[in-house]
């Protein structure tokens, strides 16, 4: 009967210990909650109190990044990088601030076969550390 007791008090004691873990963590979702709104506030009113004459003089003297245009050879892999056919020639066009990549492939009979791509359909570039001029990009499906 004692070994139950104490097994009896056991358990009381770790439903006491969850429930104060459970009011804890309550306080601090409301502290956390209390915070983001201050935040929220607070950019709020820097935005709607930052004067717009200023932001005509920065964007005359902001230099904007001009659209790049890279000859590249391209390699089309399967998820684990097996190489599917020959490298092909390809123009790489990089729009830093419209956020596009536009790739760009001359046909043989001088047509053009391009795609674009978005800043938010490239999933990942990778670097790699073996080639130092070689580059993966990693696009949404």
């Amino acid at each position: 009967a004692v070994t139950c007791r104490g097994f009896q008090t056991a358990g009381q004691s770790g439903e006491q210990e969850l429930e104060s873990l459970v009011l804890k963590l309550s306080v601090l979702k409301d502290f956390l909650s209390s915070i983001e709104k201050k935040a929220l506030k607070a950019l709020q009113e820097m935005s709607s109190a930052a004067p717009a004459a200023p932001t005509q003089p920065l964007s005359r003297k902001a230099k904007s990044i001009p659209v790049q245009t890279f000859e590249v050879k391209l390699d089309v892999t399967l998820g684990d990088l097996t190489k599917i056919g020959k490298s092909q020639k390809y123009t790489l066009s990089v729009d830093v601030e419209g956020g596009k990549l536009v790739v760009l492939k001359k046909q043989k009979d001088s047509q053009e076969d391009w795609n674009t791509f978005t800043h938010d359909k490239i999933r990942q570039l990778i670097k790699s550390q073996r080639v130092q001029n070689k580059l993966g990009i990693v696009f949404e499906k």
